[in-house]
C-alpha cells in the first residue's frame, strides 16, 4: 500500500531548516515575549498601585491594595486568556491561522496601551478601568497560545519541529526577564530623578507623585514588541497544511512555500480528496474519540496540573527574598524603591532560573524526546518542592541559599520540562482540521490550572503562616506527581510527520485501500 501524503508536506517535512525557518521563530516567538511581559509586569507595579490609590494618612504603614483587589488586577487577564485561547483557537480551525494570527497583535497592542491610560476620579474606578482593559489583553494574549503553536508545526520539518516550537515559546522566559528588567530600570530612573518627599509622616509613606506615571509607562511599553512585529506577522502566508487539507487547495499551498522556502513542490492535488475525505471527522465525533481522546485527555490533564504548580511558586518568595537580601520590608523603603527591590528580584529568578530552561529543552528536546523530557520535569519539581515543604523552617531560618537554589531548581525544571513540553505536544499529536481547537482546549485547561494556583492556593497561604505554606508545598509536589502519571496518556512524537502522527496519513491509506 502506498503513502498518500502530498507532495507539499513530503517536502516540508524533508526541507532542510531554512532562513524562513528562523524568520518564523522570530515572528511567532515576539509575540509570546510580549505576552509574557504583559502578565507577568503587572506584578512589579502591583504594589506601587497600592502605594498611590490605597494610602491611609491616619496610618504607619504603606498603601496596600485590598486582597479582592488585587486578586482582580493580578488575575483578570488570566480570565481573559483562558477565554481568548478558546474562541481564537475555535477560529483558527475554521478561518485558517493567518487570517486571526494578526487581530490578537492589535488586540494586544491597543490594550496594553489603554491599560496605561486607565482612568477614573476615584481609587476604585481606576481598578475597574485597568482590569477591563487586562480582561481584553488577556483575551488577545490567549490567541497567541494555539496560532503561534500551530502555525510552527505546520511549518516546520519534522527533525527540527520540536526545537521550532520550543524556542518559540522559550521567547516567554525572554519576556519575563524584560518585565523585570524593564521595570528595574525605569523605577531606578524615577528614583534619582524624583527623590521622596521630605514632608512624609515617614519614609514608608513616601509616595512620589510621579510614580503614577511609572506604572503606566511599563504597561504601555508591552505594546511596542506586537506594533513591531505585526507587519511581519501580515506577510506570512496561510500554512500549507491548512491551505491544503483544509482548504482543499494544494496548487495555492505548493504556491505560497515556493515563494517563501527553497522548494519545488509539485500540486499533487489529485491525493487531497483522498485525505480530506479520510479525515473529515469533528472535535466530537465517535471517531476523534477513538483516535485521540486519551491524547486530549493527557495534554489538557498535565497542563492543568502543571500551572497550578507553576502558578503557585511565588508563595515562598516572601521568605525568600528577604533571606538572601533581594528586598526589603515594605515600611522601610519608599514606593519607587520598593518597586525597584520586587522588579530585580523578578530579574534575577528569571534570569537563573527560568530563563534556562527554555533554552535547554531548545537543546535537547529533539534528542531526549518531548515524553521523557516531560516525565523528569514533573518528578524533579515533585521532589523539589516536597524538600521545601518537609524543611521550610530549617532553610528559611538556617540555610537561605540552599532555600533559593531548590526554589530556583523548581523554576528551572518546570521549564526544562513540563511547562514547554505541554506547549509542545498539542501542536503535534492532532489533525489538521483541528489541530488549533486542541491546541487550545490543552492551553485553556492550563490556564485554568493558573488560575486555581494564583487565586485558590495563594490565597489560601496570605496568612503567611508557615503551616500553610508548607502544606501547600506538599500538597504541590503531589500535584506534580499526578501530572507525571497523566504524562503517560500522551506518546512521543519525536522525528515523525505531523500526519503519521495524528494517523492522517494511515487514515488516508486505507481509504485508498
Amino acid at each position: 500500500m502506498s503513502s498518500p501524503s502530498l507532495a507539499v508536506l513530503s517536502a516540508l517535512d524533508s526541507a532542510r531548516t531554512q532562513w524562513y525557518h528562523i524568520t518564523a521563530i522570530v515572528i511567532a516567538g515576539m509575540g509570546f515575549f510580549t505576552d509574557a511581559y504583559d502578565l507577568f509586569c503587572i506584578s512589579t507595579v502591583s504594589r506601587l498601585l497600592g502605594r498611590l490609590y490605597y494610602f491611609d494618612a491616619s496610618s504607619s504603614k504603606p498603601g496596600k491594595l485590598p486582597r479582592n483587589v488585587n486578586n482582580a488586577v493580578t488575575g483578570v487577564a488570566l480570565v481573559g486568556t483562558l477565554m481568548g485561547q478558546l474562541v481564537f483557537g475555535w477560529f483558527g480551525d475554521k478561518l485558517g491561522r493567518k487570517r486571526v494570527y494578526g487581530v490578537t497583535l492589535v488586540l494586544m497592542a491597543a490594550c496594553a496601551i489603554c491599560s496605561g491610560l486607565s482612568f477614573g476620579r476615584s481609587p476604585r474606578a481606576v481598578m475597574v478601568t485597568l482590569c477591563f482593559f487586562r480582561f481584553w489583553l488577556g483575551f488577545g494574549i490567549g490567541g497567541d497560545y494555539p496560532l503561534s503553536a500551530t502555525i510552527m508545526s505546520e511549518y516546520a520539518n519534522k527533525k527540527t519541529r520540536g526545537a521550532f516550537i520550543a524556542a518559540v515559546f522559550a521567547m516567554q522566559g525572554v519576556g519575563i526577564i524584560f518585565a523585570g528588567l524593564v521595570s528595574m530600570v525605569l523605577s531606578k530612573i524615577f528614583l534619582d530623578c524624583y527623590p521622596a518627599p521630605s514632608y512624609a509622616n515617614s519614609r514608608s509613606q513616601s509616595t512620589q507623585q510621579e510614580a503614577d506615571y511609572l506604572w503606566r509607562i511599563v504597561l504601555m511599553l508591552g505594546a511596542l514588541p506586537a506594533v513591531v512585529t505585526f507587519y511581519w506577522r501580515m506577510k506570512m502566508p496561510e500554512t500549507a497544511r491548512y491551505t491544503a487539507l483544509i482548504a482543499g487547495n494544494a496548487k495555492q499551498a505548493a504556491m505560497d512555500m515556493g515563494k517563501v522556502m527553497e522548494l519545488e513542490i509539485d500540486a499533487d492535488a489529485d491525493k487531497l480528496a483522498q485525505f480530506k475525505a479520510a479525515n473529515n471527522y469533528s472535535l466530537l465525533s465517535r471517531e476523534f474519540l477513538h483516535r485521540h481522546g486519551f491524547h486530549l485527555l493527557g495534554t489538557t490533564t498535565t497542563w492543568f496540573l502543571l500551572d497550578i504548580a507553576f502558578y503557585s511558586q511565588n508563595l515562598t518568595q516572601k521568605d525568600i527574598f528577604p533571606a538572601i537580601h533581594l528586598v526589603q520590608t515594605p515600611d522601610k523603603v519608599n514606593a519607587l524603591r520598593e518597586m525597584f527591590e520586587t522588579s530585580r528580584a523578578m530579574f534575577v529568578v528569571a534570569l537563573f532560573g527560568t530563563f534556562p530552561g527554555y533554552w535547554v529543552t531548545v537543546l535537547t528536546i529533539e534528542k531526549m524526546g518531548r515524553y521523557l523530557i516531560q516525565l523528569i520535569g514533573f518528578f524533579m519539581m515533585s521532589v523539589f518542592m516536597l524538600i521545601l515543604g518537609l524543611k521550610y523552617d530549617y532553610l528559611k531560618n538556617h540555610n537561605a541559599w540552599l532555600f533559593a537554589f531548590l526554589y530556583g531548581l523548581t523554576f528551572f525544571f518546570a521549564n526544562f520540562g513540563p511547562n514547554s513540553t505541554t506547549f509542545v505536544l498539542p501542536a503535534e499529536l492532532f489533525p489538521t482540521r483541528v489541530r488549533s481547537t486542541c491546541h487550545a482546549l490543552s492551553a485553556a485547561a492550563g490556564k485554568g490550572g493558573a488560575i486555581v494556583g494564583a487565586f485558590l492556593v495563594q490565597n489560601y497561604t496570605l496568612e503567611g503562616k508557615a503551616s500553610q505554606i508548607k502544606g501547600a508545598l506538599i500538597t504541590l509536589a503531589f500535584t506534580n506527581m499526578l501530572g507525571f502519571f497523566c504524562t503517560f496518556l500522551v506518546k512521543e512524537t519525536m522525528g515523525l510527520s505531523l500526519e503519521e502522527i495524528s494517523g492522517e496519513d494511515e487514515a488516508a491509506a486505507d481509504e485508498k485501500a
